[in-house]
């Protein structure tokens, strides 16, 4: 039995000896009292769920919001392009000069393999691995 419980036995019970000493005149008002006590507590305890849910669905999308997809705009990707394009030129001078076609080959390898590993970061999905489901909607099934 939880400890509301037992206040509501004792809240009913308080009613009862009530009516017992104050006859019948009062019945009404007493059980008008103790229903209005038990809406309160059903209130308070609808008020509780509420607000625990609301808290949880916060925290999921808060949680959502910072998966690595989430949180990539097109201009940062674009950015990254345009960055790893300007630093493509000298790295392709520095490998072509020092270690001729095996050189550039290298530096053009990291170059796309850094690429590669960002657009798989910011597309989860993209290279064949397991696509997330868009359907997160508790409504639909």
């Amino acid at each position: 039995m939880d400890a509301r419980d037992t206040d509501l036995k004792k809240e009913l019970d308080a009613t009862l000896h009530a009516r017992r000493d104050l006859g019948e005149d009062y019945e009404s008002a007493l059980v008008d009292s103790f229903l209005e006590k038990v809406d309160q507590r059903i209130d308070g305890a609808v008020e509780r769920r509420v607000r625990r849910q609301l808290a949880e669905q916060q925290m999921q999308t808060a949680r959502d919001s910072r998966s690595p997809g989430a949180t990539d705009s097109w201009g940062e990707r674009f950015g990254f392009g345009i960055v790893s394009l300007v630093l493509a030129v000298p790295l392709s001078a520095i490998g072509g000069s020092l270690g001729h076609l095996p050189g550039l080959l290298a530096a053009w390898a990291g170059i796309v393999g850094v690429n590669v590993v960002q657009a798989a970061r910011a597309n989860p999905g993209l290279f064949g691995g397991r696509r997330q489901s868009s359907r997160n909607s508790d409504w639909e099934d």
